[in-house]
Formats: structure tokens, C-alpha cells, sequence
């Protein structure tokens, strides 16, 4: 019999708390709301100054911009069902059909067709990115000898570098991996970081290109339905969704107040000891009881954490690399003539015209990429990201620095030399875990120590995936876990 009476089923908490206002905890703040009904209590506790983790929208030149994470990937459910579950279907916008670019060989040409993530399904498919040698090499990877994986992850950079050679990881891979996780290819699994690739092999493909071919969707008949968008945005910024998921869970927010411990309470339950920021007006070392809690913080944070609870879980949060960015804002004057393209990737080792290095790793033409962000008549925003694991140099600089190498960077790729009317620069330390070999087995660690502990649940971009519908996802599910589902 359980405390409720029904035989069976575990009492539902009366009161959670979520470590974490990111857009996991936010998802599961909202979970555990639609499922525990209005009575219950929900808290959420976050050691920033406003909700959101990573995502985080700002007025530039008095529009509403994303300077965090600006689009989901709308092939997954989850980020694109929350949208609509909390209303915000009608706001949901899809890109333009203006392709994205790299820097290669000195040239910027277009993003290759026919690859995944940059490792391309035949030769043909990188011809223009690549020198004959390069080229060579691609053609030849398919006679090879066969390709069989082991059952753990192994190195994607140091398969690929293998397979292809180097230019193919510099010039493509590299670019394209360092968009999405700030780090290049000999720092990620390949089990961890492309799952569909390792499954083709591990379902008997003998090459790279020949998996990388069976996983690309067949070609579209003339009498089709056209292909289904890849990203969506909200028009006014995912800053919407934040703040939606704040008005929706109904949870006390409290911010400026990190979680500093976080212990078992004799007679079932958790105690979490709070700090404060020091602009925060609330007591310092202030205790909070709770029926359930969910940790959704980056890995230092939950490696700290748990530790004395659960130390096995706390060491695979602590074996977990971080890489750090910034993202760079400008918005230029009306009138500036951006490029065709919607954006432009640059390799760690391409040189600009007087053989330094470009402080960039991309840029986003929002104009071009977004509709709403290219209505006549107002500014035109362009998005520049700096940083890549391992490389903290470039951004160990002061903002106005910081701001003057990208102009210079976009200068240089572009022409374009107009004086931005306003511009924003957002730092992230630390923001991007790292899915290197044994990602895997590391959240495996940590689940299963988690699992062995009620009324505890962990959730966030470490464990299944850095985008945003990975990260609602973990959140979710952390939300019903700790309510008996």
C-alpha cells in the first residue's frame, strides 16, 4: 500500500523543484504542470539573472533577435509540439530558401549536397571543396578495406582522417561540426555524434561513403508533397517560448539563486541548500524542501551536485568537456548588399588575404536566412560566432575588440564595411558539451546511478543532445519521471 492507498502506484510529489531555468528545466517545469495539475508546487531555481539557459533574444536596432540558439531542428516532435501545445504554433516561421556556404581553398562556394554533416556519400558531391588530391582521396574510400566498428565509440576525426585524409575533416567536417558543437571532429565519437552513419556501418556497409548514401533520403518525385522544413524559429524569437513556459508552468522562478547542495532528507525527499548571486535580495545558505527534484544544469553544476548522493553519476558529469563561444551581432544599415547565401562556414585553417587566421568560424546572414528578419526598410542582421573547443584565444579579447575582428572578418568575405547601427555581443563560457568517445557510456553511468534514486531526475544538453528539441526531450522525460510515469 502506498501513501495515496492505491496498491501500486507511487504518491504523486506535492512539491518539485528544478534546478536549471534552461529550456530542458523550463520543458519540464511545464511537464510536471500539465501532468500535477494546478494545486501542485513547482520551483524552479537558477543561479542567472533571467530564464532561458541558452537561448536568449535581445533588441538589436530595436528588433527582437536570437543571440543564443535561433532555430529547432523541425524534424523532431519535441521542440516543435511544444511550440504548438503552448500556443505558439501561429507564430512558428521556416527559413528561406537561400543555401548556406564555406570557405574553401580561399573561395566561398556553396554547402555540398549529397553528405551528412560534411562527409560525403561519393566524391562528386565535394569536388569543388577540395583539391584533386583531396578529391582523390574521397574516391578511393569506398575500395578500401572493408570498415567494421567496435561496439564502443571510437574517434570520428581520427576515422575519418583514416578513411579520407586530412582536407576533408579541415575543409568540410570540421566547419560544419564546429556550428553545431563548438569542436571539431577528432574531439567527437562517432557513435555519439552521428548515430544513423555508425548504424549503417554496424548493418554491414563496408565504406563511409557507401553509409553515409543509405542514410540520405530518396530522391522526390515531381508529384510529391514538397520536403518538410529542417528548422523553425518563432518571428518574435525564441525568447518567446521562455517566456510562455514561464507564464505556463505557473512555477516560482527564482533567479540569482544557484542550488549549492543538495542532500536526502531521512524520511524521504531532498533538501537543497540555496546561495545567491550577490544582486540577489533573498538570505544567503537558505534551505529548500521538496518532494522530487530535477537537475537540469550544465555538468560542473550537476557533477557538484550530486556527489554525495550519487558519486557515480557526479564523476560522469565531471569527465565531461565544455567548449565555450560567443556570438557577435551587427546590424548593418538599411541597404547593405548581403550575399546570396544564407551564411558562410570557415575552417579553423583557412587564411585570410594577408595570411592570418579569420577570428570567426561562421556567420549568419539573417536577412537572408530569415523573412522576418529582411522586411524592407529596417536594419540588416548578421549573426558572427567565434570560438571552438580547445581555442579560448580569440575570445580572451574586450567586447569592442571582439567586434572590430568580425567586421573585419566580414570585410573580408564579403566586402562589407558599413558601420553597424547597433551591435550585441553574448558570451558563453562553458556552453557546449562536448560528445566525445565514451559520451555514451557516461550517460549511462549517470542514468543509472540517477535511476536508483526516487524522486530524483537529470535532464539538459549533456546527455541525449545539444539541440533544443534533444534538450525538451530530456526534460520531459526527467518531469515524468519523478511523477511516477
Amino acid at each position: 500500500m502506498t501513501e495515496n492507498g492505491k496498491t501500486g502506484e507511487r504518491a504523486r510529489p506535492r512539491h518539485v523543484v528544478v534546478v536549471g531555468a534552461g529550456i530542458a528545466g523550463l520543458s519540464a517545469a511545464w511537464r510536471l504542470r500539465v501532468e500535477l495539475g494546478p494545486d501542485a508546487r513547482i520551483t524552479v531555481c537558477d543561479a542567472a539573472s533571467v530564464p532561458g539557459g541558452k537561448i536568449r533574444t535581445v533588441s538589436l536596432a530595436g528588433r527582437r533577435f536570437d543571440v543564443g540558439a535561433e532555430a529547432v531542428l523541425a524534424r523532431r516532435p519535441e521542440a516543435v509540439g511544444l511550440m504548438r501545445e503552448v500556443g505558439l504554433g501561429d507564430r512558428m516561421v521556416h527559413p528561406t530558401s537561400a543555401s548556406g556556404s564555406v570557405r574553401a581553398l580561399g573561395r566561398t562556394l556553396p554547402l555540398p549536397k549529397g553528405t551528412m554533416m560534411g562527409i560525403p556519400a561519393s566524391a562528386d558531391a565535394v569536388a569543388d571543396l577540395l583539391t584533386p588530391e583531396g578529391v582523390r582521396a574521397v574516391a578511393e574510400e569506398a575500395s578500401a578495406p572493408p570498415l567494421r566498428l567496435p561496439e564502443h565509440d571510437v574517434s570520428l576525426g581520427g576515422l575519418l582522417r583514416e578513411r579520407f585524409g586530412d582536407e576533408l575533416v579541415e575543409r568540410i567536417v570540421d566547419p560544419l561540426l564546429g556550428g553545431v558543437y563548438a569542436g571539431g571532429a577528432d574531439g567527437l565519437g562517432l557513435r555519439a555524434t552521428l548515430p544513423a552513419v555508425a548504424a549503417a556501418v554496424d548493418a554491414g556497409a563496408s565504406s563511409l561513403t557507401e553509409a553515409v548514401a543509405s542514410t540520405m533520403p530518396r530522391k522526390r518525385t515531381q508529384d510529391t508533397e514538397p520536403a518538410a522544413p529542417v528548422f523553425a524559429t518563432l518571428r518574435g524569437g525564441l525568447g518567446d517560448l521562455v517566456d510562455r513556459l514561464v507564464e505556463s508552468s505557473a512555477a516560482d522562478l527564482r533567479l540569482g539563486q544557484p542550488v549549492r547542495e543538495l542532500h536526502r532528507r531521512p524520511g524521504g525527499g531532498w533538501r537543497l541548500r540555496l546561495g545567491a548571486a550577490a544582486e540577489a535580495h533573498v538570505p544567503l545558505d537558505a534551505d529548500l524542501e521538496a518532494d522530487a527534484v530535477v537537475l537540469a544544469v550544465p555538468p560542473p553544476a550537476a557533477s557538484r551536485l550530486l556527489a554525495s548522493v550519487a558519486p557515480e553519476a557526479a564523476a560522469a558529469y565531471g569527465e565531461m568537456e565544455l567548449a565555450s563561444m560567443a556570438v557577435v551581432a551587427l546590424a548593418l544599415p538599411p541597404g547593405t548588399e548581403l550575399p546570396p547565401t544564407s551564411g558562410v562556414l570557415i575552417g579553423e585553417r583557412e587564411l585570410r588575404s594577408d595570411g592570418s587566421r579569420f577570428t570567426a568560424k561562421a556567420f549568419t546572414f539573417s536577412a537572408r536566412k530569415w523573412a522576418h528578419h529582411g522586411e524592407e526598410g529596417g536594419p540588416l542582421l548578421v549573426r558572427g560566432s567565434v570560438g571552438r573547443f580547445g581555442e579560448a584565444r580569440s575570445l580572451q579579447v574586450a567586447d569592442d575588440v571582439l567586434v572590430t575582428r568580425v567586421r573585419s572578418d566580414l570585410a573580408e568575405l564579403t566586402g562589407i564595411t558599413a558601420e553597424p547601427v547597433d551591435t550585441y555581443v553574448m558570451r558563453w563560457g562553458g556552453g557546449l558539451p562536448q560528445y566525445g568517445v565514451g559520451h555514451a557510456e557516461r550517460v549511462a553511468r549517470i542514468e543509472r546511478a540517477v535511476a536508483r534514486l526516487d524522486g530524483l531526475a537529470v535532464a539538459g544538453a549533456a546527455l541525449h543532445g545539444v539541440g533544443i528539441p534533444a534538450c525538451v526531450a530530456t526534460g520531459t522525460a526527467a518531469a515524468l519521471r519523478v511523477v511516477g510515469r
